[in-house]
């Protein structure tokens, strides 16, 4: 059974695959979805092999600006490739609350590797919890460079 969050994360990377050409080789039309619980990535250019992570929200009515922090996904394969130097692409993709595509906005990866402090670990799961100890992360987009978001959609 699909969540309202799984849902949101797939009309996410829909709307990324529609609107967006690939940012390594320009191609449009082939970023594609990975399968669900690829590590760290979300979609991947059918051409040149290009990944990146996609994180979508739900923007405050009558706003479409991106909020401030934005859930990620496990801190613990994260900080493994940020350990390793390996930085994908993130888009964000903010919806209207009636689900009305709003905004795209890209984060190079180059940009992500220059401002880690972008991503913050949350506490874990207490021990009650479905998934005692599980650990996820925040992107805080409140420390991310002005100049390190591009807004793709609409232009």
């Amino acid at each position: 059974m699909t969540t309202a969050g799984q849902a949101l994360g797939a009309r996410g990377e829909a709307a990324v695959s529609q609107h967006v050409a690939c940012p390594r080789c320009g191609r449009k039309r082939h970023l594609t979805r990975l399968p669900r619980n690829f590590q760290c990535a979300d979609i991947i250019c059918k051409f040149c092999g290009y990944l990146a992570q996609v994180k979508a929200v739900t923007l405050s009515a009558g706003s479409e600006e991106l909020p401030r922090r934005v859930p990620g996904a496990a801190w613990g394969p994260q900080q493994e490739q940020m350990l390793a130097g390996i930085f994908h692409g993130l888009y964000f993709v903010g919806f209207a609350p009636a689900g009305k595509l709003l905004r795209i906005d890209y984060v190079p990866g180059h940009v992500l590797q220059a401002s880690p402090e972008v991503f913050e670990p949350r506490k874990p799961l207490g021990p009650k919890a479905k998934r005692a100890g599980w650990t996820g992360f925040t992107y805080n987009l409140e420390k991310l460079p002005l100049i390190g978001i591009q807004r793709l959609y609409p232009l």
